[in-house]
């Protein structure tokens, strides 16, 4: 997709993103951007980078076990809203 095509239509671009699309976006026939969907994260991928962070095991097994309780409790919506994963 063209700059311009992209610039006109933004919702749209934004739409496909949000729906799975990658969108390839070019400017005189060359590559200058990728729009793609935002990345979902969990406890888990959390707990990764704290590791990554510190060294060592910065969260618990415990930490780990609430997060994943306050997801499995949380509005549907946030299940499909990539906002709040």
């Amino acid at each position: 997709m063209t700059a311009s095509e992209a610039s006109r239509n933004f919702s749209a671009v934004l739409d496909s993103a949000e729906h799975g699309e990658t969108i390839v976006v070019t400017r005189a026939g060359q590559r200058v951007a990728v729009i793609a969907p935002a990345p979902r994260a969990n406890g888990a991928a959390l707990r990764a980078v704290f590791e990554r962070w510190q060294g060592e095991r910065a969260v618990d097994d415990a930490f780990d076990a609430r997060v994943r309780a306050a997801r499995d409790t949380a509005p549907a919506e946030w299940d499909t809203d990539p906002w709040y994963a």
